[in-house]
Formats: structure tokens, C-alpha cells, sequence
């Protein structure tokens, strides 16, 4: 059924984040920040694993080569095929950590990161290039959230969740100066976290504490809301056979009463049609 919405993983993850389809291994990525792990989902078998990290991590992201790249508390590093790890990006500020990441069509990683009591400006957003360049794209973000492109590559959306608002400019362009406001959330309807775009230029928003994922035509018009049994639905990616369905993962951190369903990877099902995403270069 069309927009079915159904449970792909019951888990209990504190803070469940980033979900990412990997259509080299046609499996679905996922972290749990606050529990430091790794998930993986193969839904043409219901295969699962978990691989634990030293560090909070904030997104895992494929490699070209089968490894992942890892945002984590103190930078950006790398999982090889055989599992060895090595630091891309070290850069340990005390009290901060790495929180969402996205990598462009030129195979580029955007990380962003945040301090952990959320002071505002704490955080950042870097640029890693495949050929290990970084650069600090932005430099005072509160809480660095979800990234996305164009279906064409030529606009860059992004989240910065306290100001409720998601911002876009030119792919190219300066974040720093050149963002202007694509959509606004309203007061008490939740904070805009994760992200992404479909194959018509829509942009797909979950809302922390506010139980939805919105979606946006590509002029900013709220054009579609689907209501959650959750109450905060952390990010949103397509995958599965097509890139049909829409993955979205779920927290239960700082909530009193969690829904039994908090915390789990959650699938809507033929939701509408994905853009292939691009592995990370490096």
C-alpha cells in the first residue's frame, strides 16, 4: 500500500540518526549517536548488524571502496573494508561532538557538529574533499543538521534546528553570506532536524518534537505531512528496491514516556521516488 507506514528494525536506540541507503550492498545505514554504534538494515533478507565506535557518533556514510566514513565526537574518521580505522579530520574541541553528515554529488563529506548542551554557535560545518582538504564552510552553528542537494546538484539545502528554519543557496555559493530562507517551521510544531530530496526536487523534513515529516516542493510549499506515532523522528532517507520507500529513524533520549516505537528504524513504504545518493570519495 502506498505510504504504508511500517516498522523495519524495533530497537531501542537512544538517539537514532542518518539513515543512508548503500545500493552497493542494497542495505540501509543508520547510527545511534548517544550509544555509539553502527546499524545496518538488508531488507531483501532482514539481515542486521551492529558495530560499536570508541566515540558518539553523529552519521556513517559509505565509501567508494566499501568502507564508511564516521562523523564523531572528535572529527571525522574512516572504517576501511577490513575494518581499520584511521582519523581524516581530528579535531577534539571539549564538549562538542559531530552530529549529522551528508556527502555531495562530487563525492565531497559535509560534517557538521554541535556542543552537547546546544549552546548556540558551538558547533560548526566542514567540508571534507576526497583528496582529505578540509575547509570550515561554517563556523557558528548551534545545531548542524540535515544536508541536501538538488536532484540537478545545483542548490545545497541545510539545517541549522533552533533558528526553525530550512535555508538554501547555490551549490557553490558562500554559506556563510549567501543562504536565504526556503521553509520556516511554525513556533511549537517541532524543530526541523534531518533531511532529504526527492527525484522531483522535493525536500523531506522530520521534525524533532513535533511527531512529522514534512514535505516541501521545490518553491518551499508545504505540500504534504505525514503524522508519526513518535515524537521525534530524527532524519529521513529513501532506499529499498527503486529507492521507493522512505527510511526514518527515531530517538527516545530525554523523553519521560517514550512511544514503544522510539528509537526504531521506521519505513514508509513506496513514499515516492529517490535520487541515488554518491559514496564518499575519499
Amino acid at each position: 500500500m502506498s505510504g504504508h507506514l511500517e516498522v523495519a528494525v524495533r530497537e531501542s536506540a537512544a538517539l537514532g540518526e542518518g539513515p543512508t541507503w548503500d545500493p552497493a550492498t542494497g542495505r540501509l545505514i543508520w547510527v545511534d549517536i548517544l550509544g555509539s554504534r553502527v546499524h545496518t538494515h538488508t531488507p531483501a533478507d532482514d539481515r542486521r548488524t551492529v558495530m560499536s565506535t570508541e566515540q558518539h557518533v553523529g552519521a556513517a556514510k559509505p565509501c567508494a571502496d566499501g568502507g564508511l566514513v564516521v562523523n564523531l565526537r572528535d572529527g571525522v574518521g574512516r572504517y576501511g573494508p577490513d575494518g581499520t580505522f584511521t582519523w581524516l579530520l581530528r579535531d577534539p574541541v571539549p564538549g562538542r561532538r559531530g552530529n549529522d553528515a551528508a556527502v555531495a554529488p562530487d563525492g565531497a563529506l559535509w560534517a557538521g557538529s554541535m556542543r552537547y548542551d546546544e549552546a548556540p554557535g558551538g558547533g560548526n560545518l566542514v567540508r571534507l574533499a576526497p583528496d582529505g582538504t578540509a575547509r570550515e564552510v561554517l563556523p557558528a552553528v548551534t545545531v548542524g543538521n540535515g544536508m541536501g542537494w538538488s536532484p540537478d546538484g545545483s542548490l545545497m539545502y541545510v539545517i541549522d534546528s533552533p533558528t526553525l528554519r530550512v535555508d538554501v543557496c547555490r551549490a557553490n555559493a558562500d554559506l556563510a553570506t549567501n543562504r536565504r530562507t526556503f521553509a520556516t517551521v511554525e513556533p511549537g510544531a517541532g524543530f526541523p532536524d534531518g533531511l532529504t530530496v526527492d527525484a522531483d526536487g522535493c525536500v523531506w523534513v522530520a521534525l524533532w518534537d513535533g511527531g512529522q515529516l514534512r514535505r516541501y516542493t521545490p518553491r518551499g510549499r508545504l505540500d504534504r505531512v505525514v503524522t508519526l506515532p513518535v515524537r521525534r523522528p530524527t532524519a529521513c532517507a529513501f532506499g529499498g528496491p527503486g529507492l521507493r520507500d522512505l527510511y526514518i529513524t527515531t530517538a527516545r533520549t530525554g523523553l519521560p514516556r517514550p512511544h514503544p516505537l522510539s528509537g526504531s528504524l521506521l519505513v514508509l513504504c513506496d513514499a515516492g521516488q529517490g535520487l541515488p545518493g554518491t559514496p564518499f570519495g575519499g
